[in-house]
């Protein structure tokens, strides 16, 4: 029988990181070449030559390819387009074609963020939060925090891609604490040093690494505080962003990518956020969300989340009975397969629902 392998890529800053999935399970060897090229030709030898690595390496020919790549991009159709941080890419590369042309296997290429959300809905936060919960969850918005923000939609297991490749790009949401700015300019690593040193008064320049700014936030004392302030402020910019997205998505959440880590320092105010409320006209207070957010991190919260509150109603005219959920929950948590696993299951998942296995 044909071994049913993906061969995967992570397209990082520094490196291309090529790897491969075999029955939902990343295989340990991987394959790696510097990212830097200077010609959209060098990026695509690279590309061939990274996954040709990958196959002379584990003597298999995989069933596809499945990768994710940054946008803008028709990710369906597998062209790329006009990229910041690979400038060759100016706008029109039919990349997925091009790979297929030469190792005559189907290529799928996704966000990160809809990878990201594919891989915990199937085997991470999701799976979790139902093993416990009487009531089932089947839908599940995933963000990552890093470099940039990003974010993907899950429906009962099936990617909401939209009409343009561009379902849930939510980093062009609104940003709470400067109407000006995109919400990128806070969820991310620039955003979380901007506003430590704008607290601390510091240039920008001398800002310290998330890391720093976390390990601050977790001691005693001046510096602590500031930390502390500018992770919870991080946390309000999430949590009202979260709040509008989950609106519309009435799912679950789970946050991942490298500040993800920071979660004590900026969960609770997030979760807070999402659970904040309106001013009506008459001056009566409605809630943020229809729905309310705990936190899957916090003991009691989770607790509080699982809860049974579910009634059984009695079918009029008849010896029926009928459950009934009054109280609308959603869960808001941490990765629970790592980023980079997550994104490797759902790239193998996306492939094999395509290819039917």
């Amino acid at each position: 029988m044909k071994r049913k392998v993906i061969f995967s890529l992570d397209a990082g800053g520094t490196n291309l990181v090529f790897s491969a999935i075999e029955e939902g399970n990343p295989i340990p060897e991987t394959h790696t070449i510097p990212t830097g090229s200077k010609s959209l030709e060098e990026f695509i030898h690279k590309l061939v030559q990274g996954f040709s690595g990958l196959q002379e390496k584990l003597n298999v020919q995989p069933a596809a390819i499945s990768f994710c790549f940054p946008g803008p991009a028709d990710y369906a159709a597998g062209i790329i387009g006009k990229l910041e941080n690979l400038p060759f890419f100016t706008g029109g590369t039919p990349l997925a074609k091009m790979l297929e042309h030469h190792f005559l296997v189907p290529v799928f290429i996704n966000n990160d963020g809809d990878l990201f959300a594919l891989g915990e809905a199937l085997g991470g936060l999701l799976p979790e939060i139902n093993k416990y919960s009487e009531k089932q969850y089947g839908n599940l918005l995933g963000v990552t925090l890093g470099t940039g923000f990003g974010g993907g939609i899950v429906h009962k297991g099936v990617l909401f891609s939209g009409d343009n490749s561009a379902g849930g790009e939510i980093n062009r949401s609104f940003n709470y604490l400067n109407p000006n700015q995109s919400v990128e300019e806070v969820l991310s690593i620039r955003g979380i040093q901007r506003l430590y040193a704008e607290l601390a008064q510091l240039d920008f320049a001398k800002a310290p690494e998330p890391k720093e700014i976390y390990e601050l936030g977790m001691q005693k004392g001046k510096k602590g505080d500031v930390a502390r302030e500018a992770w919870r402020q991080f946390g309000v910019v999430l949590g009202e962003m979260l709040a509008n997205a989950v609106t519309l998505t009435d799912s679950c959440v789970v946050i991942g990518g490298g500040l993800s880590g920071a979660h004590p320092l900026f969960l609770p105010a997030a979760v807070e956020r999402m659970n904040g409320s309106f001013v009506k006209a008459d001056g009566n207070l409605l809630a943020r969300m229809e729905m309310h957010a705990f936190n899957w991190e916090d003991e009691k919260c989770r607790k509080d989340f699982l809860k049974d509150d579910s009634v059984q109603l009695q079918v009029p005219n008849s010896n029926l009975t009928q459950v009934y959920y009054p109280k609308k929950k959603v869960a808001v948590g941490i990765s629970k397969l790592g980023t980079s696993k997550a994104v490797a299951v759902g790239a193998y998942a996306y492939a094999a629902k395509q290819l039917g296995f």
